[in-house]
């Protein structure tokens, strides 16, 4: 089977429903059974619990084999969900922005509808969340209820099944975008070792893994059980690691720029940034705050900086300046130094799977998991006190005393007296390191008990299944307590001579600290061990999630007509969830950054549900009509009620229509939801100094949004009802440049459910005429509202001064002083967006014996994949008032596809992949005149890989990106940054 495709088979047909949309059978043994004529069993399939016939199943779905992972020589299964082309890749890599790069987590994204709106699935059944609670606009997936990668157990896999749209009425809530199902391997007989070593040509990037799984049947095959261990390991990289992240790459203010009609970008490129106001070594600035170059400390009119070792000034390379706060070149901090380009993630996975056959009807099976998951940071910290922040941020310049006795060795370069100085600088030396370490504990057990029974001629199913899973996380990195920083740093001279903290120069002071080691603050290495000891504060959270699933369902046959037998389950399931989420003490006490106490805080939930299918055959078997070989209707509804969010009905129905063999037609439709997660209701409360962003009523902003008349007529009520307000027509609110206002983030419990309404409707072409082909095109379409947003100050800002008549809860959110200025703010999860989705998948799939073509000897059998996905629309909304459009951009390219060539030959395997991304806009409505690459050139990938079996042993080899392509310029994710990598793998099987 293709890495990424449908079978032929699977999709000849198909029931659709909102319910029933991927098959679960073993698709690659599926197609020889069908060749020599065999039987297909009724199975329950993925996305619908009525068994059916394998080759049932309800369009559009991807299936990942298990060989994917063996072809490409992925390490875990995330890297193969990367290249289904309905998914946005998730990567462990910064943007680019200045953000980090991540905890190191990775998950599904279908339809680029967001993560939390993509069901994981463990052998159809739920699992704990993996995330951590925090909210951060820019890590799409902290907050949403998913599932990391890292903890699947690539061993184990048989398959991954991925529906693509809706799936709710089935599984409930976070079926949106559509469900993914790791199927593992049940039947695990013999021990299986596995070694596999990779890097970039580059010589970095190192990728280990090891990997052992023994499985035995017991009491004449009644039993079976198995046991999968297995690590992997891969490094750190730097922006200094590549080319493209080492262009030191940022867009600033464009001079040459007339107008939004001359041709000219009204922003720049600009390269080898360096930020101008500060570096490691340590820059005096004269006034307060100020980050302009004129006001750094100059002698004879050259700017100045301390040398490394803090002992003289020197002169100080600005550069060509670039815009505040950058430049080109020069001696400022360089910006490849300010994020890590890809973490690095150590994992751990321990799986058992088993069961046994207590009688021929009824199975009792059992799973036991756990994974340790640790990703590395090099860069997640940085301890920075510079004139860009303000000063009650804890990372504002530093005031200095001309007294200060650490400026003795430059007394001649600085004199007492004069203006007041403040020192901008990048800490090199203060931390005990710079790095930022994110581990998860994830454990789960599943006990399940399964049979059948007949009752006449029908047969009936059932289940009864209870899990608990716990995902124990933790959030370290290291911190300066910045109230003894503060006293550090105020050096004097004692009676004695010897330099002390200011508050110990007087024994009669009061608020003395004998623990107090003064800092000397200029240049690099002048930090003592002592100082550091004094200042460093370990910072970061502990949390715990944990669920309890209990799922009961009965199904059968309800009555025969004469098309076939009509077909039914019903499902009762009882989930538990809890979240707790603690601050380290660093964090509750309030000791780091602008000292407001961090609150542990947990909230729990629970959810009844009922849920019930109905399958009912109208034409097929031996009655049949003209153009009508098969037509089949079902029908899907769950009812929820959620503890915390209440009571929800969602529902889906669909046909399929078998016109003549070989061609059918289907479409359904869906009422889908997803319920708010505990991290987004219940997340630590932290109050931080930040900017609040553009005030609609910002007179450089009134006239903006989607209703400027109703924005004007709101701003010129609130100061009609403020005359202290001033002038509207010249009011500019401070806080939307700089951080002086105290931004309140955390939970909402005060959420309800997102809901969506999603339509398909494809065909299936398998013509008789050419033996082994499969075409398969579906259109999706997806509406969604009441969206889960993460709201920041602008978005509440705005949706309090766009709307008619203003929502009294959101404007509540905010407040300002007597000028004006917004002074308060909050950012959390709101329920206001909206999302609209207008898309195809499609799918080509072609396999045929090499002897077909000659003599009918056997050459060997090709496999040929085309698969695609295009994104005709896809329009977000924040707030209900704003409009975001993504597709044919960088973010949401209008076509993705993949084409795969597999060669199969007796012990010889070769595999080929293609991988295409579309020419595309940098960002929506992008063009010279606001971007200075407007268009992105397509990108394309290939892979190469093979594999030899002997006895018992297996040697494979590939190349990732041949040609060693770069992202599309200038990105560093349209593309792989990684560039070209090799691997070797052995695996020995007795």
């Amino acid at each position: 089977m293709s890495s990424i495709s449908v079978r032929g088979r699977m999709l000849a047909s198909t029931v659709l429903g909102g319910l029933a949309l991927i098959v679960a059978g073993a698709a690659q043994a599926q197609a020889s059974t069908e060749a020599q004529g065999s039987e297909v069993g009724e199975v329950i399939v993925t996305g619908s619990r009525i068994k059916r016939a394998e080759t049932t199943t309800a369009a559009p779905v991807a299936v990942v084999d298990a060989q994917t992972l063996t072809d490409r020589g992925f390490v875990q299964p995330g890297q193969a969900l990367n290249q289904i082309t309905a998914n946005i890749p998730s990567i462990p890599i910064a943007a680019g922005s200045g953000s980090a790069a991540g905890n190191g987590q990775q998950y599904p994204n279908l339809f680029g509808l967001g993560p939390g709106r993509t069901l994981t699935l463990v052998n159809g059944r739920r699992m704990v969340t993996s995330s951590s609670g925090q909210f951060n606009i820019n890590a799409p997936g902290q907050g949403d209820r998913v599932v990391d990668t890292n903890i699947i157990p690539g061993g184990l896999i048989k398959r991954i099944d991925v529906v693509q749209a809706g799936g709710a009425a089935v599984y409930g809530s976070d079926a949106i975008a559509g469900v993914v199902n790791y199927v593992l391997k049940d039947d695990f007989e013999g021990v299986e070792l596995d070694a596999q070593y990779g890097e970039s040509t580059r010589g970095d990037y190192p990728v280990s893994s090891l990997r052992g799984t023994f499985g035995k049947n017991f009491l004449e095959g009644r039993g079976n059980a198995a046991l999968d261990l297995e690590w992997s390991r891969t490094r750190p990289l730097l922006d200094y690691d590549r080319p493209r992240s080492n262009l030191g790459r940022v867009t600033v203010a464009n001079a040459a720029n007339t107008s939004n009609s001359d041709g000219i970008p009204a922003t720049r490129e600009n390269f080898n940034t360096r930020f101008t106001s500060f570096n490691y070594n340590g820059l005096l600035f004269t006034p307060a705050a100020a980050p302009l170059t004129n006001f750094i400390y100059a002698i004879g009119g050259v700017p100045q900086q301390f040398n490394a070792t803090g002992n003289a000034l020197i002169p100080y390379s600005i550069g060509v300046p670039g815009g505040i706060p950058f430049s080109s070149g020069g001696d400022g901090l360089p910006y490849q130094e300010l994020a890590t380009l890809y973490v690095g993630i150590q994992r751990f996975n321990a799986n058992f799977v088993g069961h046994y056959d207590i009688t021929d009807r009824i199975k009792l099976s059992a799973e036991v998991s756990w994974a340790h998951v640790k990703s590395r940071d090099p860069y997640a910290n940085l301890q920075s006190n510079t004139v860009l922040n303000n000063a009650e941020s804890g990372a504002g310049a530093i005031p200095i005393a001309r007294t200060n006795p650490y400026l003795d060795a430059v007394r001649a370069q600085v004199p007492v007296g004069g203006t007041p100085l403040f020192l901008s600088k990048a800490w090199s030396d203060i931390l005990y390191t710079r790095e930022g370490v994110f581990e998860t504990d994830t454990a789960r057990a599943v006990l399940a008990l399964d049979g059948d029974f007949d009752v006449g001629e029908r047969n009936f199913y059932w289940s009864l299944s209870a899990s608990h899973g716990e995902t124990d996380g933790a959030q370290r990195g290291y911190a300066v307590w910045q109230t003894r920083f503060n006293n550090a740093l105020q050096a004097v001279r004692n009676a004695a001579g010897q330099i002390v903290c200011g508050i110990n120069a007087d024994a009669s002071t009061a608020n003395d600290d004998p623990a107090c080691v003064p800092i000397n603050p200029f240049g690099q290495g002048n930090v003592t061990q002592e100082a550091r000891n004094y200042v460093n504060v370990l910072q970061g959270q502990d949390y715990l999630n944990t669920q309890d699933d209990y799922l009961a369902s009965l199904g059968g046959d309800v009555l025969t007509l004469p098309a076939g037998k009509v077909k039914f389950s019903a499902t009762y399931e009882h989930r538990r969830e809890k979240a707790k989420f603690v601050p380290l003490t660093a964090n509750q006490r309030g000791l780091i950054g602008s000292q407001v106490p961090q609150q542990a805080t947990g909230g729990r939930f629970h959810t009844d549900e009922l849920s019930g299918e109905l399958l009912v055959p109208m034409v097929g078997g031996d009655f049949t009509l003209p153009f009508a070989k098969a037509i089949e209707l079902d029908g899907s509804y769950r009812y929820v009620d959620n503890s915390l969010a209440g009571k929800e009905d969602v529902w889906g129905v669909g046909g399929r229509w078998e016109i003549v063999t070989g061609v059918t037609a289907r479409i359904s439709r869906s009422r889908n939801f997803r319920a708010p997660t505990l991290d987004q209701q219940f997340a630590p409360v932290r109050t931080a100094l930040g900017n609040v962003g553009q005030d609609p009523c910002d007179f450089r902003y009134i006239a903006n949004g989607p209703a400027p008349a109703t924005r004007r007529a709101n701003c010129v009520a609130l100061f009609a009802a403020n005359p202290g307000y001033g002038n509207l027509a010249t009011f500019q609110n401070s806080s939307s440049n700089f951080s002086t206002a105290l931004v309140t983030s955390g939970g909402n419990p005060n959420l309800k459910n997102e809901i969506s309404n999603t339509l398909t409707f494809g065909v299936v072409l398998q013509p008789q005429f050419i033996p082994g082909l499969t075409i398969v095109a579906d259109r999706i379409e997806v509406d969604l509202r009441d969206g889960l947003s993460a709201f920041t100050p602008v978005n509440f800002l705005e949706t309090c001064y766009d709307a008619a008549p203003q929502p009294s809860d959101v404007c509540a959110t905010f407040t300002r002083d007597a000028t004006g200025n917004v002074i308060t703010a909050r950012q959390t999860t709101f329920n206001a967006g909206k999302i609209t989705y207008r898309g195809e998948t499609y799918n080509i799939n072609y396999v045929f014996p090499v002897g077909r073509f000659f003599d009918d000897a056997d050459y060997g059998e090709v496999e040929l994949n085309l698969s695609a996905t295009h994104t005709a629309k896809l329009v977000t909304s924040v707030t209900g008032f704003d409009r975001s459009r993504t597709d044919n951009t960088v973010a949401q390219p209008d076509w993705v596809a993949n084409f795969d060539a597999r060669y199969r030959y007796g012990p010889f395997r070769l595999s080929y992949q293609m991988i295409y991304l579309d020419k595309v806009f940098f960002a929506q409505n992008a063009s010279i005149e606001s971007t200075p690459v407007p268009v992105i050139k397509e990108n394309i990938r290939h892979n190469l890989s093979a594999q030899y079996t002997w006895e018992n042993y297996t040697l494979r080899g590939g190349v990732v990106n041949l040609t060693d392509e770069e992202p599309s310029y200038p990105t560093r994710s349209y593309g792989d940054i990684l560039g070209r990598q090799w691997f070797v793998g052995l695996k020995a099987k007795f």
